[in-house]
């Protein structure tokens, strides 16, 4: 069936040794992500059979899927309305705010059962986390959890790259750091994991530079595609092409390269100009904006030159290519971060496992 994902196993595999032995080179502990890829049964058994210290999500009904050895870590601040559901699904949940920590120990007693929080510093990213300035807020938060009867402060964690697109260096993990290192002080808590954020530090572990007392990563993209995000290029070693769409050529023509007629919107709202190339070899394949982010697609065929897309449609231009594409023909991409994300979220995708050798 296509459209689909090729998933290759054997390259998830090698991506997946290659991060864990170069964590524990470095003394970390990694959780793997599992959003990108909606936690696919097979991918996480992939995961939960390695040495991985555990799996992370953002969603609750993915973690709910798992059946799992590993610990759970929900990576979303969660949400009040779910308090019940995330002690139900996850081990261990990413915490900023007050009542809603108070909200999951009350759910927790209730199902008789520990949960562990990491508390949520924002060291500059903007994004969640309790400004790092705002020292009694983080006290008062801190033991807050600590003094909950069916909770754990487990860790403080730091996320980086994803909102603001502040990089991970020696100051702001370092100040991490020294916030794990105060609270143990003020509040007599172990705090065994210092969480330092998530792909976005591979070149901070390439170089074996990462701060003391970083001890746990949350790696996701680094896994599945390969990329340094603190880059967008690629780390040496790993396999950029784990997953593939497959597209069907539905429709082939010659026709002109310009629209014709009066212009308005398309679809989507947007008004498109489109240079008068003469004629082309068009042809139209069987998935569109419903289902993938167009443009994060790159055809394995370089040759291909992707030129639009519908909801349904994805529209290709062929004149250049050496091979003789035909109708009920294969074209295949590489998707990128946002693109996989659609990908696996569409349940109009099928999925394609090349399986370990």
């Amino acid at each position: 069936m296509y459209p689909a994902v090729s998933i290759d196993l054997n390259k998830l595999k090698h991506n997946l040794d290659f991060l864990l032995e170069l964590c524990r080179e470095n003394g970390i502990d990694a959780a793997i992500v599992t959003k990108v890829f909606c936690a696919d049964e097979r991918i996480v058994g992939l995961i939960d059979s390695g040495s991985a210290a555990m799996l992370a999500d953002s969603r609750t009904q993915n973690l709910e899927t798992m059946n799992v050895r590993k610990p759970r870590l929900l990576l979303r601040i969660g949400m009040q309305s779910e308090a019940e559901r995330i002690v139900s699904c996850s081990e261990i949940s990413m915490q900023s705010e007050p009542a809603t920590i108070a909200l999951l120990n009350e759910a927790a007693m209730k199902i008789g059962r520990r949960h562990k929080a990491i508390l949520m510093i924002d060291m500059g990213d903007l994004r969640e986390g309790i400004f790092n300035t705002d020292t009694a807020s983080i006290i008062e938060t801190a033991k807050l959890i600590n003094d909950s009867e069916a909770l754990e402060l487990y860790g403080v964690g730091v996320n980086l790259t994803c909102y603001g697109g502040i990089l991970p260096d020696e100051n702001n993990l370092g100040g991490l750091v020294r916030t794990a290192e105060m609270l143990r002080r003020e509040l007599g808590a172990e705090i065994p994991v210092v969480s330092g954020g998530n792909s976005s530090t591979m070149g901070m572990l390439v170089d074996h530079s990462v701060p003391a007392g970083i001890n746990h990563l949350r790696l996701g993209e680094s896994f599945v595609l390969g990329n340094d995000t603190a880059t967008g290029k690629p780390v040496p070693g790993l396999f950029t092409d784990c997953f593939v769409l497959e597209a069907e050529i539905v429709e082939l023509k010659e026709k002109p390269s310009k629209p014709i007629g009066r212009s308005g919107p398309n679809a989507f709202g947007e008004y498109l100009e489109y240079p008068d190339r003469g004629i082309m070899k068009r042809a139209i394949l069987g998935i569109g904006r419903q289902d993938v982010s167009v443009d994060g697609l790159t055809p394995l065929d370089p040759e291909v030159e992707i030129i639009g897309a519908s909801s349904d449609h994805l529209i290709v231009n062929l004149t250049a290519c050496s091979h003789e594409y035909k109708v009920g023909d294969i074209v295949r991409f590489i998707p990128d971060y946002g693109a996989l994300l659609h990908l696996f979220t569409s349940k109009y995708v099928d999925r394609h496992y090349i399986d370990l050798k």
